[in-house]
């Protein structure tokens, strides 16, 4: 209680400053707290949609496998695979 009372005191004996706080100062502060707002809500926005895309990504993919020719067996099913079968081609080319 000693020290609430102590804080109360100082509190009201200080006296005002003379000093000018120009108008780049507050520029600066104003700019710091938009890009830290911003930064804030871009990442809250990037984790909210998050498992959106990765639910579009895997459909996508079982969309494409499901789409491949099963009378063609050498085909490629996926990005990835047809990715590796163009550098095993190169591999074996050398």
């Amino acid at each position: 209680m000693k020290r609430i009372l102590a804080f109360f005191l100082l509190a009201l004996a200080a006296t005002p400053a003379a000093a000018y706080v120009g108008p780049g100062a507050g520029l600066s502060l104003m700019g710091a707290l938009w890009g830290l707002i911003l930064a804030v809500v871009t990442a809250l926005v990037f984790l909210a949609l998050w498992p959106l895309r990765r639910y579009r990504r895997r459909k996508r993919q079982n969309g494409s496998q499901a789409r491949a020719d099963p009378r063609n067996a050498d085909s490629p099913t996926t990005r990835s695979e047809a990715r590796a079968g163009a550098s095993a081609v190169k591999r074996q080319s050398r």
